[in-house]
C-alpha cells in the first residue's frame, strides 16, 4: 500500500511522514521529489522547489489565460514530471508527502491509504518558528501564503479542494490529538486496512 500524506504548513506533515516511515519500514519521499523531479524533467532544483507544490492566484491566472495546446508553463512541465515520479514511486509501498499524490494515484487506481494532517494557527505558528523557514517575512503571513500557494495548486491540477474529506480515509488535526498519538493511530489504523 502507498500511503499519502496531505497537510497544511506547519502541522508536521515531514515529521510523521519521517516516523511513520521508521515503524512501518517503507520509504517515505517528501523533499526527495524535488531532486526527482529535477531530474526527470530537465529543471534545476530551485525551480522544481519554488514551483513544485505552490501557485498563486495570479500565476493561475495567467497560465490558464495563455493556456493552449502549444503552450505549457513551466508550472505544468513541473506537475507532470512530478506526476510521473509519482507513479513510479508508487510501484512499491511507501509514503509520499504532498504534491497531489493521493488524487494522482486515485486517478491511476492505485490503493492508498490518504491522511490529511492540520491544526490550529497558534500550533502551526509554534512549529513553523521552530522550522524557521519563513526567512525574513513575518511568520503568520508565511503560514498564510504557503496555505495558499497549496490550496491553489491542488485546485489547478486536481480541481478539487485541499481538506475535503472525501478525498482522505482520514483527517487529523494534530494540534488536538499530538503529534505521537497522532502516529499510533495511523501506525494502528494502516495494520487493520493492510489486513483486509
Amino acid at each position: 500500500m502507498v500511503i499519502t500524506i496531505s497537510r497544511e504548513y506547519g502541522a508536521y506533515g515531514r515529521s510523521v511522514a519521517k516516523a511513520l516511515s521508521k515503524k512501518l519500514g517503507i520509504e517515505y519521499y517528501d523533499v526527495d521529489f524535488v531532486r526527482m523531479t529535477a531530474k526527470k524533467s530537465g529543471y534545476s532544483e530551485e525551480d522544481v522547489s519554488r514551483e513544485g507544490e505552490s501557485l498563486s492566484a495570479k500565476t493561475r491566472f495567467i497560465n490558464t489565460f495563455l493556456s493552449t495546446s502549444a503552450y505549457n508553463s513551466s508550472y505544468d512541465e513541473i506537475f507532470l514530471a512530478q506526476k510521473e515520479v509519482i507513479l513510479d514511486l508508487a510501484k512499491k509501498p511507501c509514503i509520499m508527502v504532498g504534491r497531489c499524490s493521493n488524487l494522482i494515484l486515485r486517478e491511476a487506481g492505485v490503493k492508498t491509504f490518504d491522511v490529511f494532517l492540520h491544526a490550529d494557527h497558534a500550533f502551526r505558528r509554534e512549529h513553523a518558528l521552530e522550522l524557521n523557514e519563513y526567512g525574513k517575512a513575518d511568520v503568520d503571513k508565511y503560514i498564510e501564503r504557503c496555505d495558499h500557494w497549496r490550496k491553489t495548486y491542488y485546485r489547478a491540477y486536481t480541481g478539487h479542494e485541499m481538506g475535503n474529506y472525501h478525498d482522505y480515509d482520514i483527517i487529523i488535526d494534530v494540534g488536538r490529538i499530538g503529534v505521537e498519538k497522532t502516529l499510533n493511530l495511523l501506525v494502528d489504523l494502516i495494520g487493520d486496512v493492510n489486513a483486509t
